[in-house]
């Protein structure tokens, strides 16, 4: 697949969480198909009708077990990333160029032993931790380093969370 084939196709639409504890820390999950020491804040696609405040809420149950959280910001913009050309051929069936994201910034408001790899029949996630907002942008994959800047950027401010 050429770069101007790939530019050609559309952005798929989805969401993604930064799961903020206690301690202003940030969920992230490592996972399975990815080889390596990348890590990423819970993501995924929105369905068909669903809003974007309800589609994360559904991934973020799907992926890590979390229903225990309160959404408290909504990223401005839509945020982007393309995938390398290898990858765009492979990824969703070949048909998009990467994706286009609504983030969120969720306190979460359970405990550790809510998170749940295994909450769905297809698991995105190996192993879990939590980690300083500012290590986001050196643990993703590299093509999605710009979009965690952005997100960073936007929601840093609300790691000193009142959980009064």
């Amino acid at each position: 697949m050429t770069a101007g084939m790939v530019a050609d196709y559309p952005y798929r639409r989805g969401v993604g969480a930064m799961v903020l504890n206690h301690r202003g820390e940030v969920f992230v999950g490592r996972r399975i198909d990815t080889p390596g020491d990348d890590w990423q804040m819970p993501q995924g696609g929105i369905d068909t009708g669903e809003t974007p405040r309800r589609a994360v809420m559904r991934e973020l149950a799907e992926e890590t077990g979390i229903e225990k959280a309160e959404i408290i910001a909504e990223s401005a913009d839509w945020l982007r990333y393309d995938l390398p050309r290898d990858l765009a051929g492979r990824v969703w069936k070949g048909r998009f160029r990467g994706q286009e994201q609504k983030w969120f910034a969720l306190k979460f408001t359970g405990f550790d032993g809510d998170i749940n790899l295994n909450a769905s029949q297809h698991p995105e996630f190996s192993q879990w931790k939590w980690v300083a907002v500012e290590r986001l942008p050196e643990l993703i994959v590299s093509f999605k380093r710009r979009l965690y800047e952005d997100v960073v950027a936007e929601f840093r401010h609300l790691r000193h969370i009142d959980y009064s």
